[in-house]
């Protein structure tokens, strides 16, 4: 299929499902090898390679690419050149997997919570997983509270193991929102059905308010004054792992879809899909991914904003990163360089306009700014926010979220009343 798209990384999407004529004979073969259990997380890292948004990565790293990925935040190819890979993607096992694999050079994956083989890792390479190295160079920190670090990395096992994946079916989650699970490759194929010239992405893991509209429709018009004709959206939210206190997935689809519903976007122009990949919040290290993948589904156009991936340090009252360093590392990251890079500009609410507007420094004082805290303090707390800060379908979902959190934290307490 011809394309104007921008080409994935490494010349072409890695596909690593096994083709349906397939699947019988190697699960068949999968049963007789060592076998190795998934958490979670690692099956969405499975899901996230197997479709190739980190092409041409074609498994869990060895070695050899670990340490490129976590010095270098990217991987040399073959023929010298580039690519960005700046988050390790790596599978850990304990002493007594090591112990079981043995001198095997295959092993099986199984399902988190059966005993379903998901995959196959194929040439395995074993090494040792060094978690305070690890740490300290994708965060920077070693603080305490690192929702990724807490979850995954501090009760993973002390190896490492990499490997050629084979999965042996498209990774599913029956959560009623694999439909807006898009591949790269779909994605690129809608792209193209709709004729789109140039592909612009947002990334966001909060709801959508009337600010980021403003910024998106505001890129729409700068990328048709460019001369593209048909400049298309991907609405893109983070649909991985994600610390305890944001929003859920299921929430955030809803609330993004009465954005659609409500005329906020034109729905004409957008594409609403899942990126599976978990959250690590490691500021200007882990944006680079997020721009990479990007890359992978067609997009030439990344929006990056204030802070990007970045949360509140976890021990001390200020901001884990310098909230300007994400867009200044994606302009100079090693093999981002066909990516054209999109600085967010500062939306707040504008009080004399009654709307949400770029912020105009010189009537500061005439603007709100509206922290996502802010705004979840607003949605718990059953207040409204300023007329014009989100549309009232969006803002509706929010509130009703809040108030099933509510009820279930108040079921405990009415119990014990009536014993």
């Amino acid at each position: 299929m011809s394309s104007c798209l921008i080409e994935a990384d490494g010349g072409g999407l890695v596909d690593l499902v096994v083709p349906e004529t397939s699947r019988d004979g190697k699960i068949k073969e999968a049963e007789l090898m060592p076998k190795i259990h998934l958490s979670k997380i690692d099956l969405e890292w499975v899901h996230v390679m197997s479709e190739g948004w980190a092409s041409p990565l074609k498994g869990f790293m060895r070695e050899e690419e670990y340490l490129q990925s976590l010095h270098f935040n990217s991987l040399r190819m073959k023929n010298g050149s580039l690519v960005n890979m700046s988050l390790p993607i790596v599978l850990a096992i304990d002493h007594r997997s090591k112990h079981t694999i043995g001198a095997s050079t295959n092993v099986a994956l199984l399902a988190p919570d059966d005993a379903n083989i998901v995959a196959i890792l194929r040439s395995i390479q074993i090494y040792k997983h060094n978690k305070q190295e690890r740490i300290a160079r994708t965060w920077g920190t070693t603080s305490p509270g690192l929702p990724y670090v807490d979850e995954v990395i501090t009760p993973a096992g002390d190896w490492l193991i990499g490997g050629d994946l084979e999965v042996l079916q498209p990774v599913k989650y029956n959560d009623g929102l694999d439909h807006y699970r898009l591949s790269p490759q779909q994605l690129r194929h809608e792209f193209h059905l709709r004729q789109a010239d140039a592909v612009f992405a947002f990334q966001l893991r909060n709801p959508l308010h009337n600010g980021h509209a403003l910024l998106i429709n505001h890129t729409r018009r700068t990328l048709l004054e460019m001369g593209y004709k048909n400049p298309l959206l991907l609405l893109h939210p983070l649909g991985g792992f994600t610390k305890a206190d944001d929003i859920p997935l299921d929430v955030r689809m809803e609330q993004h879809i009465k954005v659609l519903e409500d005329g906020v976007l034109d729905p004409q122009t957008t594409i609403v899909a899942i990126f599976p990949s978990p959250m690590h919040y490691a500021g200007p290290t882990e944006v680079q991914w997020h721009a990479k993948a990007r890359i992978n589904a067609g997009a030439n156009f990344y929006i990056v904003g204030r802070d990007p991936a970045g949360m509140g340090h976890p021990t001390e009252k200020r901001d884990l990163y310098d909230p300007d360093h994400g867009k200044k590392v994606l302009s100079m990251a090693p093999g981002l360089e066909k990516l054209n890079i999109l600085p967010f500009r500062v939306a707040a609410y504008d009080t004399i306009a009654k709307k949400m507007a770029f912020f105009d420094p010189t009537r500061a004082q005439d603007f709100l700014f509206i922290s996502g805290t802010k705004m979840r303090n607003y949605a718990r707390n059953g207040e409204n926010p300023p007329d014009g800060f989100m549309c009232p379908g969006g803002w509706e979902v929010l509130v009703t979220y809040y108030k099933s959190l509510q009820a279930q934290e108040a079921e405990p307490k009415a119990a014990v009343l009536t014993t």
